[in-house]
This record gives structure tokens, sequence and C-alpha cells, in this order.
């Protein structure tokens, strides 16, 4: 029977969408394994992705709004609303990502996720009551408080003065006023979509894990670490809310506590949410291989994000899940501990990051035939073992 496999990569940040990349995937199978059955699923955890997934999927809507970028400048991003005509999606990273911030200009201290919260009062003020927020991909590490100013939080140094935008500011932070809170958020239902399952602060907190990628420094990591403490107690003694070790909780710089402090928010699996809405275990269930793919693959990678979100649904079925990953990071050996059987860099030579983001396509394609005929030589060897019946 010719081999079934399931194509469900995310996309590629800054490079290739989530559909282009499946696509590019399925060429360099199909030049490997002419008559390989191929089905194109791809995917989103909540990050990069999440919004067109969701819309596509279900034959929603998108809407385009006004907002404030991560760094302050006015941008339009879109948010949408699911076939249901009831459920508002939004994806953070469209107001507030790291994509919209050059390399040069990367300031996790300053940038602010105002903008998101700008589209959950777009989509309140539309009267919708159910969002779905994807957290993943942010240039921000301000533990949501952008987001919460934009519904009416204020946050107050000890003079009562307005805090600043931004992560480092939250040092100063005294006192947290939720009086004037947007009143749609009373009846809402929030759930946060989240691509990975960090606590707030630590060793594996926002800072700490994500920080770097944003443009912080190991003294700035310490800094921004510290702040979100302040701010978690600050939350705790005003709010009566403990956010601090909540998992999901330094999702999209510390956005997953902002989410449940000021939004009473639930935190989800992202990819879990986008699995379902996909039918995804349905096609796992028929299928001898899958192919996942994402931008670069790091120990960050192990807290649920997509590729190994997709390895933990494929598991149940027996079947092998191989990661193909623009680049990799420090500690992505750990991923074979979390149901990915084997993983491959896209890159065939030495090449700097500007032309590989332009060339994404090409490279998915050409690794994934590379990839098929060392899968396929495996399958012939004979110390391999037997390949199951049907």
């Amino acid at each position: 029977m010719p081999l079934r496999i399931v194509i469900a990569p995310q996309a590629f940040k800054q490079s290739i969408g989530a559909r282009d990349a499946a696509v590019a995937i399925q060429r360099g199978v199909l030049a490997a394994l002419p008559d390989a059955q191929t089905v194109l699923v791809p995917v989103a955890d909540g990050g990069d992705g999440t919004l067109a997934a969701l819309i596509a999927t279900t034959g929603g809507q998108l809407f385009d709004a006004p907002v404030t970028g991560p760094l302050g400048e006015p941008r339009t991003a879109q948010w949408g609303v699911m076939g249901d005509a009831r459920t508002a999606v939004i994806e953070m990273a469209l107001p507030s990502g790291l994509a919209l911030v050059p390399h040069d200009r990367r300031n996790p201290r300053i940038a602010t996720t105002y903008g998101t919260g700008q589209l959950i009062a777009a989509a309140l003020n539309a009267g919708y009551r159910r969002i779905i927020i994807g957290l993943g991909g942010s240039a921000t590490n301000d533990g949501g408080t952008g987001m919460a100013s934009a519904l009416g939080v204020r946050f107050l140094d000890r003079t009562g003065a307005d805090l600043p935008p931004g992560g480092a500011a939250l040092a100063r932070l005294a006192r947290i006023d939720a009086t004037g809170r947007h009143p749609g958020l009373s009846a809402a239902t929030i759930i946060g979509a989240t691509d990975v399952t960090n606590p707030l602060c630590g060793d594996t907190g926002a800072s700490a894990i994500f920080g770097p990628q944003k443009g912080a420094t190991p003294e700035i990591v310490t800094e921004l670490d510290q702040c979100l403490a302040n701010l978690a107690a600050v939350i705790q003694t005003d709010l009566g809310l403990d956010v601090l070790d909540t998992p999901g909780s330094g999702a999209a710089g510390g956005l997953g506590a902002g989410l449940i402090a000021f939004a009473h928010a639930e935190l989800r699996s992202g990819i879990d949410m986008v699995c379902d809405a996909l039918d995804f275990d349905a096609h796992a269930a028929a299928a001898d291989l899958i192919i996942t793919g994402e931008g670069r693959a790091d120990r960050s990678t192990a807290f649920d994000k997509a590729p190994v979100g997709i390895a933990r649904r494929s598991k149940p079925f027996g079947v092998p899940t191989l990661l193909l990953a623009g680049s990799l990071g420090p500690g992505y050996e750990t991923l074979y501990d979390h149901n990915i059987n084997a993983i491959a860099p896209i890159a065939e030579e030495p090449i700097d990051l500007a032309d590989s983001l332009t060339r994404g396509a090409e490279l998915l394609e050409r690794a994934a035939e590379r990839t098929m005929r060392l899968y396929l030589l495996g399958r012939h060897s004979p110390f391999a073992p037997p390949a199951a019946a049907g």
C-alpha cells in the first residue's frame, strides 16, 4: 500500500506560512516517493498562524482594526470571528509580535501589549463575549499590563502616577486600579491559547526562556524577571490572585498571567485547540508518518509548542513524527523525550538568516526529499522492524 503521510507544519516565523510550508514539504515528499498519499494539515499553536488556521477552517470572517504596535507605533491588525458567528479570535502576534520589530530595535524593556488589548476591546465592543486569544510570537515582556491598560486597568507607582509602557517599568509598580476595567469583561469568556507551559518567573519563566530572542541580554533577563515577580506580588495583594507559577502564565512575555489576572481568562493548549478544530486525530489514526515543522527547534519547543503537541497527539496511534526545523538551538535534543522520533535541519550549508528566510520554501522542499529518502532507506534496511499491517 502507498505510504500515508500527514504533513502538519506550523508557520516558519518571518519566512513562510503554515499552508505554504505544508505544500513545500509535500513537493519534497513526492519527489522521493511519487505514490505517497499526502494529507496537508497546517497547524498553529497559539502563535503565528493561529488566526488564519481557526478562521479558514471554520469559514469565519476577518476584520481590520487600528492598534498600537509593540514599540508604540500606529498599525492596522486583523482579528476574526469563527464560523459559529459567536467566537472572536485574536492572535497577539499581529498587534504585538516580534516579527513587527526589526532586529536592531528589539527591546523587551519597553515593548507593550497595548495593541492586543485594543483588539480585545474591539471584539467586546462588537458584542462578542467568547474570545480566543493566541499567545505566541510576542515582542513583549510586560506581563500583559499593556493589554490591561487598553481595557481600562491602571498601573500606578508609589506617587499614584501611571507607569509608562513596557516590562522594565514594573519595577516601580506599587498599586493596580481595576475599577475602570472594560464592562464587557464581566460577562465574557476569555480563552488564552498558549504555545508554552512556562511559569511567569524563574529559570523556565518568560524572561529567561524567551527574553533573549526579544533582545534581552543576561542582565536584562534578570531585571525583567524581577519586574514580573513584582507584578505577581502586586496582583496577589491587590486582586487576590496567585499567577506566579500557573502553567502558561509566562506565555507571550507574561501575557498569560495578565489575561488570568485582568480578564479572568482560562489558559488552554493552543495546539490542542487547533488540532481539535482540524480533526487532526482522525488524520493521524490513518497515517504511517507525521511530518511537522517549525522555524527553530530548541528547549523552548518542549513547552507544548506545535511540534511537541503534534507528536503527543500522534503517539496513541503509534505513528512516528519527523520534525523539519529551520535551525537547531540549545536543548533541541530534549525533544526526543517528547515523542519526536527524528529532527532534521533544513539548511544544506552555512547560510545567513536573511537568505534562509527568503528561501524557506526551497529549503523545506529539499530537506523533505532528503529526509524521506533516508526514511525509505530505513524501512528497507534488514535491521528495520517489520512494518505495521494495513
